[in-house]
């Protein structure tokens, strides 16, 4: 029943905000891709993801401003979710794959209990950090709130908002999409 409140909540949430900017549900098609599911926002139509702060679960303070120079990859999760128990060794194979490549990652734990989260980080042996937000407040500071979890966002090296995946992820799906915006700096860069 939680569950279904919040959906609900950041549904309207989504829909008040009609001045959305990215890959918005109304733009989307105009501005974004979408190829089975994983939305991908070109570099001048990303929005940036204004601040992002709280406390990891293991009581540490997190700001994903310190992120900033690196691909961030985002995933809204909870221990109760039973496709995010279906994703948690793709994204920790990700993470484990793609972090010598300048890429970090993020759990944002919602609409939890804390000590059930942090069960589920060590029976799926998640390596990297997660915010606690039992409220879901920081899923509404993205331009683009999931309106389901799992969601998994990936940022770009200037914090917007690349590539949006509102379903499981599979480590075949979700590894290419980080890859891609690697590569995009290595583009930028040029020859030397």
């Amino acid at each position: 029943m939680r569950a279904r409140r919040w959906i609900t909540g950041l549904l309207a949430a989504v829909t008040v905000s009609a001045g959305l900017v990215g890959c918005s549900a109304e733009r989307g098609e105009e501005r974004c891709v979408n190829t089975d599911g994983i939305i991908e926002c070109a570099p001048e139509e990303r929005s940036t993801v204004p601040e992002v702060t709280g406390e990891l679960l293991d009581g540490t303070a997190y700001d994903l401003a310190d992120a900033r120079g690196q691909v961030v990859v985002v995933n809204f999760w909870g221990s109760w979710c039973n496709p995010c128990r279906a994703e948690a060794d793709d994204l920790e194979n990700t993470y484990q794959a793609t972090r010598d490549s300048g890429v970090a990652f993020l759990g944002i734990n919602v609409q939890d209990d804390r000590d059930k989260a942090i069960a589920f980080e060590e029976t799926y042996k998640v390596t990297y950090p997660s915010v606690f937000d039992p409220a879901s407040r920081l899923a509404l500071r993205f331009d683009i709130a999931p309106n389901s979890i799992p969601a998994t966002f990936v940022l770009d090296r200037e914090g917007r908002i690349a590539t949006v995946i509102r379903m499981a992820v599979t480590q075949e799906r979700l590894q290419p999409a980080v890859e891609k915006v690697v590569a995009e700096q290595a583009a930028m860069a040029g020859p030397r």
